[in-house]
């Protein structure tokens, strides 16, 4: 499952250039799936939906840090554990369970992301 931030988040930033897939972004930051990765064009999110890989999407928090579940695979093929919460000094970097995956699941997203 995707990881998410916790309303504990002090913003100390130091999750942020862990992130493989350029998930995570600063509180009141717009997100694009093309960030940080190699797609291009048409991507399918999770709940089957389609958007442009450019397109620049509202910020999910305003006040924390936040991590997009479409381009969070939890470090998978990358690092052993996910390194936001490796490197979180509060811990709050923790499973989000509205996005379950399975390994698979987030290998398969791992290389959808990075072509």
């Amino acid at each position: 499952m995707a990881i998410k931030i916790t309303d504990e988040c002090i913003n100390c930033g130091a999750c942020e250039p862990e992130c493989p897939n350029n998930a995570i972004y600063e509180g009141g930051v717009e997100w694009a799936i093309s960030d940080g990765t190699t797609i291009k064009g048409s991507f399918t999110l999770m709940d089957g939906s389609v958007m442009d890989a450019d397109q620049r999407n509202a910020p999910i928090a305003n006040d924390i840090y936040y991590i997009v579940p479409n381009k969070c695979t939890e470090c998978q093929g990358f690092h052993e554990e996910p390194q936001c919460a490796a490197v979180c000094p509060v811990d709050c970097c923790v499973p989000d369970e509205a996005y379950r995956e399975t390994v698979d699941e987030l290998i398969s997203k791992k290389n959808k992301l990075h072509i």
